[in-house]
């Protein structure tokens, strides 16, 4: 009877330190996990826009892709976007939107698509200059050969915030 309660008492007991390991991990670094996240959103902000304050809202109107909304002083919004590609959730971008309403600038906050292919969408800077000047959903593109998922991904991106910032531009824009 014991030698069968034995490995069950065992295996639990490593089970439960394990646990216990994992929530101290968790709580010893979270804190530098948000200011991590912060600084990288921050960088964005500054390469789509220069040396700017923004005001963060805290409001995603209803689309679980929106993942933050940032207004400058001079009205112009990055929009952060997480959509699928070829990789769930691989593509975690910034669209700038200027005090027109039309896109000016896409900037990577990460990239998790395959490299030399998925990745060229970000190193192929005609392919997202495609999007600059949209000011509307359902922009036309031309996709990248070898890079479609991520293409259309990118796409469904812009085409995300573009209809977020047109539907709630005066909430966005008011700072709220």
């Amino acid at each position: 009877m014991k030698s069968k309660i034995m490995p069950s008492l065992v295996l639990t007991i490593i089970c439960a330190a394990a646990a216990l390991l994992l929530v101290f991990a968790y709580e010893l670094t979270k804190e530098n996990i948000a200011e991590q996240k912060t600084i990288r959103f921050n960088k964005s902000v500054e390469a789509l826009f220069g040396d700017t304050e923004c005001t963060l809202i805290d409001n995603n109107f209803g689309e679980n892709s929106i993942l933050a909304i940032a207004v400058t002083p001079d009205k112009k919004t990055a929009i952060q976007v997480s959509a699928d590609g070829y990789s769930k959730g691989g593509i975690n971008i910034l669209v700038g939107i200027d005090e027109n309403g039309t896109v000016s600038g896409i900037e990577f906050v990460s990239l998790g698509e395959t490299p030399g292919l998925g990745t060229k969408i970000r190193d192929n800077e005609d392919f997202r200059r495609q999007f600059y000047g949209a000011s509307a959903p359902d922009v036309q593109i031309d996709t990248i050969s070898g890079a479609t998922f991520s293409s259309k991904g990118l796409k469904n991106a812009v085409d995300t915030a573009l209809k977020v910032y047109s539907e709630n531009k005066e909430v966005i824009l008011n700072g709220r």
